[in-house]
């Protein structure tokens, strides 16, 4: 890909932030509570980035979605840290694949924990799917005008001699 002088790059400082240094089964295991505690911020990225389609425009929003789930982690390491590291070993140690099927008694002890101590409920299954409207206070984007093309093919003058069709009309039920 080419690019000119024009094109703003952010700078390496805009781009880091910390990150969430954590494994794949404690990711998944605290998947859905963290879904549903970042919900607005991811949210109001994704909507960033399907509106301006430019990842750079939406640095902002990104950060905000990393630090909601910094934020998050820190909580539960704070109020249910035994009950989490259980639930993501037992996601970790009994399949392959981490499933959730194996693991339902942990799953329960964490999900009652995270209920009583940060006041978010477990999502039902296909929260996450269904449409939700998102209220936001930034700007929405300018819309493209429509190019409007001149006609290719400029329509005969109404004086022009307009003969029978030659073997009758294909509308013949209308005459």
């Amino acid at each position: 890909m080419v690019l000119t002088n024009d094109v703003y790059l952010p700078s390496e400082a805009e781009l880091t932030v910390p990150e969430v240094n954590l494994s794949g089964p404690a990711l998944r295991a605290g998947a859905f509570h963290l879904g549903k505690a970042c919900e607005a911020e991811n949210n109001e990225f994704m909507l960033c980035r399907q509106e301006l389609n430019d990842p750079r425009a939406c640095i902002n929003e990104g950060k905000a979605v990393t630090n909601c789930a910094l934020d998050f982690f820190r909580k539960v390491k704070k109020s249910c840290a035994q009950e989490f590291t259980q639930y993501a070993n037992c996601l970790d140690k009994s399949s392959g694949d981490l499933r959730f099927q194996y693991c339902r008694k942990t799953q329960g002890v964490y999900d009652k924990c995270v209920q009583d101590n940060l006041h978010i409920e477990r999502p039902d299954y296909g929260y996450f799917t269904r449409a939700k409207v998102h209220a936001t206070d930034r700007p929405a984007p300018p819309k493209k005008e429509k190019t409007v093309y001149p006609d290719a093919t400029p329509g005969l003058p109404d004086d022009y001699p307009r003969p029978e069709a030659k073997y009758g009309s294909r509308f013949h039920w209308l005459n």
